[in-house]
């Protein structure tokens, strides 16, 4: 896979040492230290943030990947799109800033019958969302600079440092609520100025404006705005989806089931994990080759990743359901959340579809047929609305889990159903086949082996799962081949050192 292939793989070893902390923060401190509420605080401040940045970015994070190659015509030349890379989310944070502290009336009425606290901290979603829009921003013009690994540890690994500091000082009580607050934006901060130093020190941006390029390229200038016009459309869409149902449970359950939403949710999202590094390196890529009109290379690309994060976000989803009872027994008060067994396997369902066929809606909003994924949002979007509002008051947090794994499932469908009529491209082959196949039987021989035979230890049975069902899957999966990528990455870099 070439540079592919060593940024990925850079990437991923920085993102799971990421988790490796992420893990203890989550399993050992918060469920220790915390109570359900104050998770639930935590993580819908930060879902606020998030669907706040979502918006007031402009499509600038996407508008990045798929307009550098128009400006980067020469080597240390950019004609000052870094500049704008800058500025245009700027001016989207003050905007939505505004119509931010226009809601507080009709949302704090939403919120405040199960959820007053988040209320109370209702404005300190706006200084987190400034950090960590700019920490997204910085990171992604270093990602079009080939340049993955730094800022990828600053979001994996230094941030996930930073908040188990500030969630320690919390638990001893160094910091009050407040300061645990406080200190989750100051933590955003110092991960926003780490990535633009870096960014500067990379030597490769210039943030002066080339007035005559813009004079001079006025088409590129229209497609610019009409696109960044559609991604804001877009966004409202696509970002607002999956954050509904942490919204939903907020208001309609409280911040008690947020928080053990909220911990099904970290589960499930380790099933996504290395689709953000292989993402990260394959978009630049995949907008040169559509700028290319290379349909061929389009499709190899499209086919390595949905091949790719299928079989490997397969087996990780297959390795948190097969030890789902362990799980639950060592996280402290592990009976509070084990209620949610069923969201975790709906939730990672639901991680793998869209981890697996992301890459088809960059594809398409790469591409002159970018206005389609529009539909596709809105779809989503509507279909999530819908489902959260109908299922959560019926089935409560499975609702919440089901209504996302309908959408998305629904999403994904139609994507694929859009890109290859409308781009002429290939988006799986035979091997994607065969591993889909795999992994529903391992999936069908834990559910057998669930119903006919008992556990006697549940350290016992999870590791007799994990090595006849898993270590099997894996065994038959190398030696199909199911994944050239990986099947070439295990020789290269394991086996032959082992061997």
């Amino acid at each position: 896979m070439g540079v592919i292939a060593k940024q990925s793989v850079r990437g991923t070893i920085v993102t799971y040492l990421g988790i490796g902390v992420g893990f203890v923060t989550t399993f050992f401190v918060l469920t220790r230290f915390l109570t359900t509420e104050e998770i639930g605080l935590a993580r819908v401040l930060i879902d606020a943030a998030t669907l706040f940045i979502g918006l007031a970015q402009l499509g600038t994070t996407s508008s990045i990947i798929r307009f550098y190659p128009y400006f980067h015509e020469k080597e240390d030349e950019t004609h000052g799109f870094f500049f704008w890379t800058v500025a245009v989310p700027l001016i989207g944070f003050v905007i939505f800033g505004i119509l931010y502290c226009v809601c507080h009336v009709p949302l704090a009425a939403w919120f405040g019958e199960k959820s007053p606290l988040f209320v109370d901290y209702y404005y300190y979603v706006i200084p987190l969302a400034f950090f960590m829009l700019y920490q997204l921003v910085f990171e992604t013009n270093a990602n079009v600079l080939m340049q993955i690994v730094v800022p990828k540890a600053v979001r994996e690994l230094y941030v996930r440092v930073g908040l188990l500091v500030v969630y320690l000082l919390y638990a001893f009580r160094v910091l009050s609520l407040d300061g645990l607050v406080v200190g989750i934006c100051i933590n955003y901060a110092f991960a926003a100025f780490i990535n633009l130093a870096y960014l500067i020190s990379l030597r490769k941006i210039s943030w002066q404006v080339d007035w005559q390029f813009l004079k001079d390229n006025k088409v590129l200038v229209r497609r610019y705005l009409t696109y960044t016009g559609f991604l804001i459309v877009s966004a409202l869409a696509t970002t607002v989806a999956p954050l509904l149902s942490s919204f939903f449970i907020t208001a309609k359950m409280g911040l008690d089931y947020t928080g053990v939403f909220a911990i099904a949710t970290y589960m499930a999202a380790l099933v996504g994990v290395p689709y953000r590094s292989l993402t990260a390196i394959a978009s630049p890529q995949l907008a040169k080759a559509i700028k290319e009109q290379n349909r061929d290379e389009c499709s190899r690309l499209i086919q390595q990743v949905t091949g790719t994060m299928l079989l490997v976000g397969g087996f990780i989803l297959l390795a948190i359901w097969v030890n789902i009872d362990l799980i639950f027994t060592v996280l402290p008060n592990g009976q509070t959340y084990a209620v949610a067994r069923y969201v975790v396997l709906l939730l990672g369902v639901s991680q793998l579809i869209l981890a697996t066929f992301t890459i088809c809606l960059t594809a398409l909003n790469y591409s002159r047929y970018y206005a389609f994924s529009l539909l596709l949002s809105l779809i989503l979007t509507g279909s999530a609305l819908l489902l959260n509002n109908l299922l959560i008051p019926l089935y409560g947090i499975n609702g919440a889990a089901l209504s996302n794994l309908i959408s998305y499932a629904l999403y994904g469908i139609l994507t694929v159903a859009a890109l290859v009529p409308l781009c002429r491209l290939k988006i799986v082959n035979r091997q994607w086949g065969y591993t889909l196949l795999l992994l529903t039987v391992i999936f069908g021989l834990n559910t057998l082996w669930n119903c006919y035979i008992p556990a006697v230890n549940v350290w016992v049975d999870s590791l007799l799962r994990t090595v006849v069902l898993l270590g099997g899957g894996l065994w038959i999966a190398y030696r199909g081949k199911l994944s050239p990528e990986i099947n070439r990455f295990m020789d290269t870099y394991i086996l032959k050192r082992l061997l």
